[in-house]
C-alpha cells in the first residue's frame, strides 16, 4: 500500500465526531470508553450525567445524528451515552443541551419553557429531560405531513407525555415536566397547563404568543464540515477492519469470521457489540481491550417484507422495528405496540432485536421481545463457526447458550393475515409505559373457526423465573379443538399452574403463577361464547366510569394527566411572595450549572472507588485482586493504615448522637461497609478495579450478626435516645382503657426501607493544599459537620478544613451524614498520596452503602368508644437503626409526633431503637413522621372497620380541637387561629363533591368485576423545628449584592427565595425591588467564609436563611439610608442605586453585613397542616395500581413563592407515592442490597403519578412569630401520600367482598403495597374462583 492508501487507512482508523458542531478525535482513548466518559472526560461538554450506568434514568440523554452520503439525508435519535461506545460513532454528530441553547448564544425554547413551568428543581436530570423532549420534537418535525400550527410542533399531547418516559425525576413530581413536554403539542389546549411565568393563569389568557417562540429547524444536528469529510472520503481505499484503537468493524460475514479465528480472539478480552445496551443489564465485570463492532454487517441490517412476512436483521433497532410493524397487519401492529413497552425511547433507539433475543438464550434474561416472537411463530438464522442455522424461536431458545463465535443473522415473523386469527400479549410490570422488566410478560396467538372453535392455538410466556420464553404445550393440545366455556377455562388454568414453575430464589412466585393464570383467563374469555365477560371486562385497562365494563372504554394507564393548582398570591413583601422562576433553572437545563462532578479535574487527580464488605459480621483477614485487565489500573489501595496520626478512624459523627467507622477494621459489621479504597487514573478503572478484589473473611469468635428488629429484641441490641430527645406520652393509658367500650390488642403493621435515589449519586473531590490544609467540594447537605469530620479523621484543627458546595444533585436527606463518608475517603486518600483525589460513587455502590429510611415494626393496643371516639393507645414500636447511632435517636420523637395528629385520648409507647448488623439508616425526608402518620391512619382504618363506621366519619371524630392540640403538642401547638386542619379536612371529606365521588366508586365497583376502585382522604400534622442559621449580604462597588447563608441548594428553591428576601430587604434603599432582583447573586456555601452553617434539613432552612438575610439587610439598609437622604435632598429626586452604592464607598462604609438568627426561645416549632383525598383503581387481575385523582390542600402561611413550595408539595407527594407502593427496598439474607440499580428499584415516573393531580396552597392566619407569616413545605406533603395507600386499602376490600366472601375486611396491609402485595390481598385465586363459580352455576342450569 503506498503512502496515500497509509495515510487513508489511518486516518480511517481515527473516530471523528461533532460535539455541538465542534470537531473531536477520539484519538487514544481506552477501546471501552463510553460516549458520556469521552464527552465529560475529553471535550468541554458537562450537560449529560452519569445517573445509572445502564440506561435506566434518562440523566445521559444526548441526541446522535448520522448522514447518509448516498441520499444527503440525516437521521436523529436519542440515546444513552453512559452505554453508546465512543468507538462505534465515527462520523457521528452529537448534540447536548449546551449544544442546543446556553448562555452565550441563549437558550432553546425547551430549556426557556422547564424554567417557565418551574420544571426543574434539582436540576442534575434536567439536561437530559431537555434532550429528551428535543429529540421527541425532532423526530416529530420531519418534513413530510401538514405543518403544525405557528410555535407549535407536531407532536401530540401523548406522544409529548411519553416523550420523557424513561426519565427519571426524583424532585418535582413530573407534572410541570409534562406540562413543558404538551406546551409544544399541536392539539393541546394551553388553558389545561399549570403554573408557569409566561401568563397568569385564571387572570391572562393562555397564548402560544406568550411562550418563548419554537420552530422546527433551528438547530443545525450535522454540521456541513463532517458532511464534506465524509463525502470526501466516499472514494477513499477502503480501510482495514481492525484499528489501533482496538476497535474492529468488519463489513461482511467472512471478514467477522476471520477476526474469529484471529490468533488474538479471546472472549474474555474481546466484546462483540451492535449498542451495547445489553452492559446496562449485564455490567462488565473487567475492561475489554478489543471490540468488535457488527453494525456494519448489511446482513445485520436487512428489512425485508413479502407476502409471507417479514425479514428483520439483527442489528435492526427495536425502534426501527416498531416503526416497521406499525404498518401492517393485526398481529405485526400488536408486536409494535408491546415493544414499545420494552426499555425507554433513548434505549430503544439504539439496542437492537437481535441483542435482546441474544441475551434470553445466552444469559436467561427475561425478554418480552423472546416471548411475542416465540408466539407469532418466527423462525431465527444463525451463523455459527462452521455452517448456517435456520430454526424456530422455540428451537433457538432450548439450545445450550449460544457461544461468542455464534451470530444471530436475522429473524423471520410470518404474516398471520387476519382472518379468524386472534393475537394478544401481555406484560405485567410496575411501569405502564414500559421501562421496567414483568414479572411475568405473555403472548397468546389462536386461529379459530367460525364457530369459535380453536383450530390452533400457541401459547407463550416469559420471564416468570425460567431459563427463557416457553409455550404451555400441554395447555395447547388440551385447547385445540375445543370452544372455549368456563369449564375448559378451568382446566386450561390448572393445567398451566402445572407447566409455570418458577426456579427456585424467584422473587414472588406464587404471584408470577397468578399472572400466568390471568393472562391465560383474559384470553380465552375473549374467545368464549356466553360467557358473559365482554373481552374489556378482562383485559388489564378496562375502565368505566359508572357502568359495567364495556369494550372499547380508554384504560385508566393511558389516560392523559392533568392538573389544577390554586395558589394565593400577595404583593405585601414585594417581591418575596411571587412565583419567580427558580434561581439558574435555564442554567440547568441547558447543562452549564455546575456539580461537584462537572469541576474539572486539577493535575494529577486521582480517582477512588470503594470497596465494600459482602458479609454483615466478620474479620477481613485479607484483600486481594484476580489476575485481569482491571485489576493491572490499581495504584493503590487506601485503607484504615492510612489514616493519618493523630486521626482517627470515623466517616461520619453527629455531636452528642454518635459516629460510625469510616473503614470497616479490622472487623467488618454490615454487608456493604467500606473496607478501602481502590486508587486508579480514571473513575472508570477505579470502578472496575474495585469488583476484582476478593476479600477474605473469617467469623471466628465472633457472635453471629442481628439483622433484623426481631434479633435485637432477643439479644437486647439497642441504641438509647438522649431524654432531650425522648417523646412524652400523654395522659393515663390504664385510665384511658378502661372507658373504652371497645378495645384491639393485638393490630401490627410493618413499614420497609426506602432509598433516597438522589440523582446525582455521593461524590467529592479532595485537594491537598500547603501547610496540611485540604480543600474538599461536597455534595453535601452538612458542610459544617463535613468539615468537623473530615479534620477529626485527619487529626488537622478545623481550620485546616474547607468545604465548599455549590449545589448539590437532589439529598433528601441522603447528603447528610451518608455523603460525609465520601468526604473523608477523598481526603484520606489525598492526604496520603498528596495529589487531588475525587470520587463519583456508581448507582450500585452508592445503593448498598447509602442505607436509607427506618423499618419499622409496631404492635398496638386501641381502645375507643362505640361512637368511634379514641380513647388510649398502646404502641410497641420496634425501629431498625442499622450499625450506628447515626440520626436513628431522633426517630422516636418524630414518629411519635406525627402519630400525634389524632386525639388518642391518653397515648402510651415503648420505643426500641435497634442496633443491628445492617447499614445505618438515616433521615430520609419526612423521616420518622412518615411512618408514624401512617401508623396512626392503619390503627384508624383498624378502629373504623371493627365498627363497620365510615372511616373519615372516625377521622373526623378524632381530630385535634384547639385544647387537645395543646395537650399532645404543647407550644408548638401556636395560636388558635393557626389551626387549619380541621377546614382542610372538612373542604375535603365533607364537600357534597367528595360524597360525589365516593358514591361513583361505589356503583363502579358493583358494575365492575376485575376492576375496583378506592378513596380516602388522609389528614396529616408535620412539628417542625426552627434552627439559629447565619447570613451575610454584600454589595459590591457596581452595585451588584453578593449573598451567603448557611443553607444548601439542594433544588428546594432556597436560593430563590433568599434573592427575594434580600430585594425585600433593601427595599428600603431601592424601591424597584424587582430590579434588585437581577443584581443578587447567592453564592457557594464555603466553611471557611460564613461558619456555623449547621446543616440543610428539616424543612425549615429556606426560612431560617432568609431571616438571616432579611437582618444582614436591616443592617445595610441602617448604615445607607443617612447617605441616601443626603443625596435625595441635594438633587430634589430619588437615589440611584449605583449612586447610592459610589457615594457609599466614597465614605468608607461598611458595605457588608453578616447576621446569625436565632429563633425566639418560645417559639422554636411549629406545626404544619394538610389533607389529601386520593382516588385509585386496581387491576384485580394483576394487582396494578393506577392513582385516577389526588386532591391536595397543603396549609403553606404566607408563601415565601408559590411556584417553589408548589414545586416542594408535588415532589414530596410523589416521592411519597413511591415509598408507599413500589420501592421495594429488598435485601438477601446477609442484608446486603439486591435491589441495587434502576433495572430492580422503581422510582415513580411519568406514567405513575395520578391522572389528575390538584393542588391548592391555602395561607392560613398569619403568625408573625414565623419568617413573613411563612410555613415550611419540603416534608410534609409527603405524608399526603398515605391516602394513595389507604385508598388501595378501600379497593382491596371492594375485591375480597366479591371474590372472598368468607375472607376478613380488616386486614393488614404493609408498607410498600407492590404489585404482588396487592394482588395477594385481592386473592391469588380469584380466577380459580371465578370459574368454579361459572362452572358450578353451568351445571346446576343444566339440571
Amino acid at each position: 500500500m503506498g503512502s496515500l492508501g497509509k495515510d487513508a487507512a489511518a486516518a480511517a482508523e481515527r473516530v471523528v465526531l461533532a460535539v455541538n458542531s465542534a470537531r473531536h478525535e477520539a484519538a487514544g482513548v481506552d477501546p471501552s470508553t463510553t460516549l458520556l466518559e469521552f464527552l465529560r472526560t475529553r471535550t468541554p461538554v458537562r450537560g449529560p450525567k452519569l445517573g445509572c450506568g445502564e440506561g435506566g434514568c434518562g440523566a445521559c440523554v444526548v441526541l446522535i445524528s448520522k448522514y447518509n452520503p448516498a441520499t444527503d439525508e440525516v437521521t436523529e435519535h436519542s440515546a444513552s451515552s453512559c452505554l453508546t461506545l465512543v468507538g462505534s460513532l465515527n462520523h457521528c454528530s452529537v448534540t447536548t443541551s449546551e449544544g442546543i441553547g446556553n448562555t452565550r448564544h441563549g437558550y432553546h425554547p425547551v430549556q426557556q419553557r422547564l424554567a417557565g413551568f418551574h420544571a426543574s428543581q434539582c436540576g442534575f436530570c434536567t439536561p437530559g429531560m431537555c434532550m429528551s423532549i428535543f429529540s421527541a420534537l425532532v423526530k416529530a418535525d420531519k418534513p413530510d405531513g401538514p405543518a403544525p400550527p405557528t410555535g407549535f410542533s407536531k407532536l401530540t399531547c401523548s406522544e409529548a407525555e411519553h416523550a420523557v418516559s424513561g426519565n427519571l425525576c426524583r424532585c418535582t413530581g413530573y407534572r410541570p415536566i409534562l406540562d413543558t413536554c404538551k406546551s409544544f403539542a399541536a392539539d393541546v389546549d394551553l388553558e389545561d397547563l399549570g403554573l408557569n411565568s409566561f401568563w397568569k393563569k385564571g387572570t391572562d389568557r393562555a397564548d402560544v404568543g406568550k411562550l418563548p417562540e419554537y420552530s422546527s429547524g433551528a438547530v443545525c444536528t450535522f454540521p456541513e464540515f463532517l458532511k464534506s469529510e465524509i463525502k470526501g472520503q466516499m472514494n477513499d481505499i477502503p480501510a482495514a477492519i481492525a484499528g489501533q484503537d482496538g476497535w474492529y468493524h468488519p463489513k461482511s460475514i467472512e471478514e467477522l469470521h476471520s477476526l474469529f479465528d484471529s490468533n488474538w480472539f479471546d472472549e474474555n478480552s474481546v466484546k462483540i457489540v451492535a449498542s451495547n445496551t445489553g452492559a446496562g443489564v449485564y455490567k462488565d465485570q473487567d475492561l475489554y481491550d478489543k471490540y468488535i463492532d457488527i453494525q456494519g454487517i448489511p446482513e445485520l441490517s436487512v428489512i425485508d417484507r413479502s407476502s409471507k412476512g417479514l425479514e428483520i436483521g439483527a442489528a435492526v433497532s427495536i425502534s426501527k422495528v416498531i416503526e416497521v410493524f406499525s404498518d401492517g397487519t393485526p398481529v405485526f401492529t400488536k408486536i409494535a405496540g408491546h415493544l414499545s413497552k420494552v426499555a425507554s425511547p433513548f434505549v430503544r433507539n439504539t439496542a437492537t432485536v437481535g441483542g435482546n433475543v441474544i441475551m434470553a438464550q445466552r444469559l436467561q434474561f427475561p425478554s418480552d421481545i423472546a416471548t411475542v416472537l416465540l408466539a407469532a411463530g418466527s423462525t431465527v438464522t444463525v451463523q455459527t463457526a462452521s455452517k448456517m442455522l435456520r430454526l424456530t424461536m422455540e428451537e433457538f431458545l432450548e439450545q445450550p447458550p449460544c457461544d461468542a463465535k455464534t451470530i444471530l443473522l436475522s429473524i423471520f415473523v410470518p404474516d398471520w393475515g387476519s382472518d379468524n386469527v386472534i393475537f394478544e400479549t401481555s406484560r405485567a410490570s410496575p411501569r405502564p409505559f414500559g421501562n421496567a422488566v414483568s414479572f411475568v410478560n405473555s403472548a397468546f396467538l389462536a386461529r379459530t373457526s367460525g364457530q369459535l372453535v380453536i383450530e390452533d392455538i400457541c401459547l407463550a410466556f416469559g420471564a416468570y423465573g425460567v431459563d427463557h420464553a416457553t409455550r404451555a404445550r400441554k395447555v395447547e393440545e388440551f385447547l385445540k379443538g375445543k370452544s372455549v366455556s368456563a369449564a375448559v377455562i378451568l382446566e386450561a388454568v390448572q393445567l398451566l399452574k402445572d407447566v409455570i414453575s418458577p426456579s427456585e430464589g424467584t422473587t414472588h412466585p406464587e404471584y408470577r403463577v397468578s399472572l400466568a393464570v390471568s393472562f391465560l383467563f383474559s384470553f380465552l374469555s375473549s374467545l368464549g361464547n356466553n360467557l358473559n365477560e365482554p373481552a374489556n371486562a378482562i383485559a388489564p385497562n378496562g375502565s368505566c366510569a359508572n357502568g359495567p365494563e364495556k369494550h372499547g372504554t380508554v384504560g385508566s394507564d393511558d389516560l392523559p394527566v392533568r392538573s389544577r393548582q390554586e395558589l394565593v398570591f400577595s404583593d405585601e413583601y414585594k417581591p418575596v411572595g411571587k412565583p419567580i422562576t427558580k434561581a439558574g433553572a435555564e442554567l440547568q437545563a441547558s447543562g452549564e450549572a455546575m456539580y461537584v462532578d462537572d469541576i474539572p479535574a486539577p493535575k494529577d487527580c486521582l480517582y477512588g472507588a470503594f470497596m465494600y464488605s459482602t458479609h454483615p459480621h466478620a474479620h477481613v483477614k485479607s484483600v486481594n485482586f484476580r489476575s485481569s485487565l482491571a485489576s493491572e489500573k490499581v495504584i493503590t489501595v487506601i485503607s484504615a493504615k492510612d489514616i493519618p496520626v493523630g486521626g482517627k478512624n470515623v466517616g461520619s459523627g453527629f455531636r452528642m448522637l454518635g459516629e460510625e467507622a469510616l473503614f470497616g477494621d479490622p472487623v467488618s459489621e454490615f454487608a456493604g461497609q467500606n473496607i478501602g479504597i481502590v486508587i486508579a487514573e480514571t473513575q472508570k478503572y477505579a470502578y472496575m478495579a474495585a469488583k476484582q478484589a476478593v476479600i477474605d473473611y473469617s467469623t471466628e469468635n465472633l457472635e453471629p450478626p442481628i439483622l433484623t428488629i426481631e434479633d435485637a429484641i432477643q439479644h437486647n441490641s439497642y441504641f438509647q435516645t438522649p431524654p432531650f430527645l425522648a417523646p412524652r406520652p400523654v395522659g393515663d393509658i390504664d385510665q384511658g382503657m378502661s372507658q373504652a367500650d371497645h378495645k384491639i390488642l393485638s393490630g401490627e403493621v410493618k413499614l420497609e426501607s426506602q432509598y433516597y435515589f438522589y440523582m446525582e449519586t455521593q461524590t467529592a473531590l479532595a485537594i491537598p493544599d500547603e501547610d496540611n490544609c485540604i480543600t474538599i467540594y461536597s455534595s453535601t447537605q452538612l458542610p459544617e459537620i463535613t468539615q468537623n469530620v473530615v479534620a477529626d479523621c485527619l487529626g488537622i484543627p478545623y481550620h485546616n478544613v474547607r468545604i465548599i458546595t455549590r449545589r448539590v444533585g437532589g439529598g433528601f436527606g441522603g447528603k447528610g451524614l451518608k455523603g460525609t463518608h465520601v468526604a473523608c475517603a477523598c481526603a484520606v486518600a489525598a492526604f496520603k498520596l498528596q495529589r487531588p483525589v475525587r470520587m463519583y460513587l456508581d448507582r450500585k455502590t452508592d445503593m448498598i452503602m447509602a442505607g436509607g429510611r427506618h423499618p419499622m415494626k409496631v404492635k398496638y393496643s386501641v381502645g375507643f368508644k362505640s361512637d368511634g371516639t379514641l380513647t388510649a393507645l398502646l404502641v410497641d414500636l420496634g425501629i431498625n437503626a442499622g450499625i450506628s447511632p447515626d440520626l436513628s435517636p431522633l426517630m422516636p420523637g418524630h414518629t411519635i409526633s406525627s402519630l400525634k395528629k389524632y386525639n388518642w385520648g391518653a397515648l402510651a409507647f415503648d420505643i426500641k431503637l435497634c442496633k443491628t448488623n445492617v447499614s445505618s439508616k438515616s433521615a430520609v425526608r419526612a423521616p420518622g413522621d412518615v411512618q408514624g402518620s401512617f401508623i396512626a391512619e392503619a390503627i384508624i382504618e383498624h378502629v373504623a372497620s371493627a365498627l363497620g363506621a365510615d372511616t373519615n366519619a372516625v377521622r373526623r371524630k378524632n381530630l385535634h380541637s384547639v385544647e387537645s392540640l395543646r395537650t399532645f403538642y404543647g407550644d408548638a401547638a401556636g395560636d388558635a387561629p393557626t389551626y387549619s386542619l380541621i377546614d382542610i379536612f372538612d373542604k375535603l371529606a365533607s364537600s357534597p363533591e367528595y360524597r360525589s365521588r365516593a358514591e361513583a366508586v361505589e356503583r363502579f365497583n358493583g358494575g365492575s368485576r376485575w376492576k375496583k376502585r378506592g378513596i380516602s382522604c388522609v389528614p396529616i400534622t408535620y412539628e417542625v423545628t426552627l434552627r439559629p442559621t447565619p447570613g451575610k449580604v454584600s454589595i459590591l462597588n457596581d452595585g451588584s449584592i453578593a449573598v451567603e447563608v448557611g443553607g444548601v441548594e439542594l433544588g428546594q428553591g432556597l436560593y430563590t427565595k433568599v434573592k427575594q428576601m434580600t430585594a425585600f430587604g433593601l427595599r428600603e434603599l431601592c424601591p424597584d425591588a424587582d430590579g434588585l432582583l437581577d443584581k443578587v447573586r447567592v453564592i457557594q456555601a464555603d466553611t471557611l467564609s460564613l461558619i456555623q452553617g449547621s446543616f440543610t434539613g428539616g424543612s425549615t432552612t429556606s426560612e431560617s436563611s432568609c431571616e438571616a438575610v432579611r437582618q444582614s439587610c436591616a443592617v445595610l439598609v441602617e448604615r445607607l439610608k443617612p447617605i441616601k437622604e443626603g443625596l435625595e435632598a441635594k438633587s430634589g429626586a430619588a437615589a440611584p442605586w449605583s449612586a447610592l452604592i459610589a457615594q457609599a464607598k466614597m465614605a468608607s462604609v461598611n458595605l457588608s453585613a453578616h447576621a446569625y438568627w436565632k429563633p425566639d426561645p418560645a417559639f422554636v416549632k411549629y406545626i404544619n397542616y394538610g389533607a389529601a383525598v386520593s382516588e385509585v383503581e386496581i387491576d384485580v387481575l394483576t394487582g396494578a395500581t393506577t392513582i385516577l385523582r389526588s386532591d391536595l390542600v397543603y396549609d403553606c402561611g404566607q408563601s415565601l413563592n408559590p411556584a417553589v413550595d408548589l414545586g416542594q408539595v408535588e415532589g414530596a407527594f410523589v416521592q411519597g407515592v413511591g415509598f408507599f407502593t413500589n420501592e421495594d427496598y429488598a435485601t438477601n439474607a446477609d442484608g446486603l442490597v439486591v435491589n441495587d440499580g434502576t433495572w430492580t428499584y422503581k422510582i415513580p415516573t411519568v406514567d405513575t403519578i395520578p391522572k389528575q393531580f390538584n393542588v391548592e396552597l391555602i395561607n392560613s392566619a398569619r403568625d408573625q412569630k414565623r419568617v413573613l407569616s411563612s410555613k415550611a413545605s419540603g416534608e410534609p406533603p409527603l405524608l399526603l401520600a398515605a391516602s394513595v395507600h389507604c385508598a388501595m386499602r378501600e379497593a382491596i376490600r371492594a375485591a375480597r367482598k366479591e371474590f372472598k366472601a368468607n375472607s376478613p375486611l380488616t386486614f393488614q396491609m404493609d408498607v410498600p403495597a407492590t404489585m404482588a402485595d396487592v394482588k395477594e390481598l385481592c386473592g391469588l385465586d380469584v380466577v380459580e374462583r371465578h370459574l368454579q363459580s361459572l362452572t358450578s352455576a353451568a351445571a346446576s342450569a343444566a339440571v
